[in-house]
């Protein structure tokens, strides 16, 4: 049976994980064509290992003629190539679904995607329930929120960090908003956030809150959602970000598997 063809777009931690995934017998169904990054070197580097092509950049990428791509790059990245990606007649994997949070590059993406008659997978990341979200939704209006604890650490290098965050030893907040605000602040730390507002009330009407808790290592949400008919609870801890890789194996497992969860 002939293979679908795999292509990365990201040559780093995420897409290594979903690379030796299919090295080791996770996809039987794909096989790697090729890969993109930021970088040539590593790009090369990457593809001699895991024996793809190395791309250049988005046009050479797509002239693999690849069926799907894997998105584990970055935000610019989704805003810049998605377009391109599926008006080439490619389906699309995201995972920095923070460009969503942009509702108009949102429905248009959505546009060209049911134009070119192809389909944008949003992976669920560090999170999940998708599947009672977008049904609570469907059934009645609803509320949703996503509560994260963080290390301090982890929020060092961001417009979160104030002086003295590393000695804290008490749980201590420092973000309290919408989705859509907290990802214009951590454009690489929440992408999980919207992309539990996309499957609820969406960016501008589901709140975040972060805290920061001493000693703390992973990341850990909590999402609840209130409705008419329908109220749960979803917490999720993940001790490192490789959740986030493997979230992408099985999206391309259901994307061709017959029977779907």
């Amino acid at each position: 049976m002939e293979k679908v063809k795999l292509a990365l777009m990201g040559c780093g931690y995420l897409n290594e994980i979903v690379a030796n995934a299919l090295k080791d017998g996770y996809l039987p169904e794909y096989e790697l064509v090729a890969v993109l990054g930021r970088t040539y070197d590593r790009t090369k580097a990457f593809a001699e290992h895991f024996g793809c092509k190395a791309c250049s950049d988005i046009n050479e990428l797509m002239e693999t003629k690849p069926d799907f791509i894997a998105e584990a790059a970055s935000v610019k990245a989704v805003k810049d190539y998605s377009e391109i990606v599926l008006k080439g007649g490619s389906n699309l994997v995201v995972l920095s679904i923070g460009a969503f949070a942009d509702q108009e590059f949102y429905e248009r993406v959505k546009t060209t995607a049911a134009r070119n008659n192809r389909r944008v997978y949003i992976a669920s990341g560090a999170v999940g329930g998708f599947d009672i979200l977008r049904t609570a939704a469907l059934m009645s209006p609803i509320t949703a929120s996503i509560s994260s604890q963080k290390a301090p650490g982890s929020l060092y290098y961001t417009p979160l960090y104030k002086e003295g965050l590393l000695d804290i030893t008490e749980q201590e907040q420092v973000f309290t908003g919408t989705t859509k605000e907290a990802i214009s602040i951590l454009p690489t730390h929440v992408n999980v956030a919207v992309a539990t507002a996309l499957a609820s009330a969406g960016p501008e009407n589901t709140i975040m809150n972060i805290d920061a808790v001493p000693g703390f290592k992973g990341d850990e949400y909590k999402i609840e959602i209130q409705g008419e008919e329908v109220r749960t609870e979803l917490n999720i801890y993940s001790r490192t970000s490789k959740v986030a890789a493997w979230s992408v194996v099985a999206v391309l497992q259901n994307a061709v598997a017959p029977i779907v969860f």
